[in-house]
């Protein structure tokens, strides 16, 4: 029955793509979660809460200035010429990089100014710290998406594994030299990324496409290739992915960074199941640019078996996991992680709705839906976490989610 299994599974590309996927994710969070219940358990909540947050600024800034060249990458790069693979995926990582760089320090000077919280940005370290890391982040999310755009998550599986060993090696290397700073705690999360981002950049390559090499020359050709991009496929990307990298940030202006740290670990306890639907949205518009016949239903019955069992594991024993971190952030963040788990399901509607209108071509219909659930969930979370504390964060995220689910059985019902 298992050999039955794996051969169809081997022969089913939106699920063997979807599960890689998901495979990655999960690394990344279980390893992740084993990342930062070391750093809880090793250095002052406050001191993790300022690193977490400008880990979440990094993100954000990255998110904005990547160019959405990683849909770009999907959407141009199967079926193109060598020298033009070349050229694109070059295009992308250069200019995506240079503009993330260029983003991080516009941020770095402006945010200390307006939001108090944000003070430890200023200073050559603060600053060097923020591009460095939007750089790092702009980086690996663009090389991810060369793997799905050729359907071989097992590479990009194989990289995530080694970044996430990584950090973890770069942690307990700091830890033993006797650095407990908020600057060691981002020195080891930011470095290996960087370098296992250096190290693909030399030999994915030649491995996803025999005879290509990146290269500077001719990346200008990109350009208005990237300005489509950025009014198609990024704007999507942005109102998309926009909420949940923000959502730390304006915990941080609003609460400070020590309620921060309480958020972002209940907050990533709940993203494992939030990345699974992404993962297969994207595993699915991949299948249709490669002229794959893939319906949602399939997708969306992909999703619900990853979802389901892990979901009802948080819901019945979140408190006990968030405790593992200490007692402080099971008492914080448990109810907002309820609420987190809960959301899952309106999030998956809309992501594979999105990935669905997005393979038709119809981007004002996916900008429009993703702009409800941003402005919603942003809205709600500045004005309900003074009184509310993280929990109402959790409470605008839920809210958003279902706003946007509804407007896709709204536009179902009326096509």
């Amino acid at each position: 029955m298992l050999i039955t299994a794996a051969r169809r599974l081997r022969r089913d590309s939106l699920a063997r793509n979807s599960l890689l996927i998901m495979a990655t994710t999960v690394i990344n969070g279980g390893l992740g979660y084993g990342y930062w219940m070391l750093a809880a358990r090793s250095v002052p909540s406050d001191r993790i809460g300022t690193a977490t947050a400008l880990i979440s600024a990094a993100t954000a800034v990255s998110m904005i200035a990547n160019l959405g060249a990683g849909h770009m990458f999907i959407q141009r790069l199967p079926g193109s010429r060598t020298a033009d693979w070349s050229r694109i995926v070059s295009g992308g990582l250069i200019l995506g990089t240079a503009a993330t760089a260029a983003a991080a320090t516009i941020i770095a000077l402006a945010l200390p100014a307006v939001a108090g919280n944000f003070g430890f940005l200023a200073g050559f370290t603060g600053f060097g710290a923020l591009v460095c890391t939007a750089v790092a982040l702009t980086a690996t999310s663009v090389l991810d998406h060369v793997y799905v755009a050729h359907r071989a998550g097992h590479g990009m599986l194989v990289r995530n594994l080694v970044l996430a060993v990584g950090k973890i090696v770069a942690l307990l290397a700091v830890l033993s030299a006797g650095w407990h700073s908020a600057g060691a705690i981002l020195l080891s999360w930011t470095l290996p990324i960087l370098l296992v981002s250096a190290a693909t950049v030399v030999a994915g390559p030649g491995r996803l496409r025999p005879g290509a090499r990146l290269r500077a020359a001719g990346i200008t050709a990109e350009l208005p290739h990237l300005r489509a991009a950025l009014t198609g496929h990024h704007l999507i990307n942005l109102t998309q992915a926009g909420p949940a990298v923000l959502l730390p940030v304006l915990v941080t202006a609003r609460l400070g960074a020590d309620a921060n740290a309480h958020f972002y670990l209940a907050w990533m306890t709940a993203s494992m199941l939030f990345m699974v639907s992404p993962a297969v949205a994207s595993a699915l518009y991949a299948e249709r640019t490669n002229a794959a016949p893939v319906t949602v239903r399939r997708a969306a019955v992909v999703v619900a078996a990853v979802v389901g069992g892990p979901a009802a594991v948080l819901l019945i024993g979140g408190d006990q996991i968030l405790a593992l971190f200490s007692a402080g952030y099971a008492d914080s963040g448990g109810d907002l992680l309820t609420l987190l788990v809960i959301a899952a399901i309106p999030d998956a509607v809309t992501n594979l709705a999105v990935a669905h209108w997005r393979s038709r071509g119809e981007f004002g219909r996916c900008r429009r839906l993703n702009a409800v659930r941003a402005f919603t969930c942003l809205g709600l979370s500045w004005l309900l976490l003074p009184g509310a504390g993280v929990t109402g964060a959790g409470v605008a995220w839920l809210t958003g989610q279902t706003a946007s689910a509804l407007l896709v059985a709204l536009f179902g019902r009326i096509r």
